[in-house]
């Protein structure tokens, strides 16, 4: 009963397919993509994962502002903690930004 739980209700034999890649004679596979995007619209996927930023970032102020009111459900801890995440996901964000700019710029640098 327990090993139900456990297991993905994924059929992942069906999943594999073979792939370009060979290793020593052997023959390459991978994994089929296990779920759709929901949009393949860059410009939506970039605003949706700045709106998540955004909320993670006010997390820890609004946090912050219920333990100071004396609310018992929250503990100093889950503000620090709510702190450190918006501080890795900020590093995560400038990282992926710096990333993305550095790579246009090179593809501006080719000539046509």
């Amino acid at each position: 009963m327990l090993q139900n739980r456990l297991v993905p209700n994924i059929d992942v034999f069906n999943k594999i397919e073979p792939t370009k890649y060979t290793d020593m004679g052997t023959h390459g596979l991978r994994f089929k993509s296990v779920e759709q995007p929901e949009t393949t619209d860059f410009k939506a996927v970039l605003s949706g994962l700045v709106e998540n930023l955004n909320n993670d970032i006010q997390q820890p102020d609004e946090l912050l502002k219920q333990q100071m009111m004396g609310n018992q459900n929250v503990d100093i801890h889950d503000v620090i903690i709510a702190i450190n995440k918006s501080q890795t996901e900020v590093q995560l964000a400038t990282t992926v930004t710096t990333k993305i700019i550095q790579a246009y710029e090179k593809i501006m640098q080719i000539s046509i």
